[in-house]
């Protein structure tokens, strides 16, 4: 599974680098952070870690599998 979490704000570098497992990328007043979300843990412990780094979530969605 593949998930964008849209938070406010941009966050510095090293912020970002509390999620190893995703890109990010910083446009519009808001960060996005992209990338695979192994199962439901994984996607619940994201958003723990965007909550207790005070993040404020905008936006999180389901992104369509990529197919080759």
């Amino acid at each position: 599974m593949r998930y964008e979490i849209r938070v406010a704000g941009h966050i510095s570098e090293t912020l970002a680098e509390a999620f190893p497992e995703l890109e990010h990328v910083v446009m519009s007043g808001q960060t996005v952070l992209f990338g695979a979300v192994v199962d439901d843990a994984h996607l619940y412990g994201l958003l723990a870690r965007c909550r207790s780094l005070g993040l404020r979530l905008l936006e999180m969605r389901r992104l369509p599998e990529w197919t080759s």
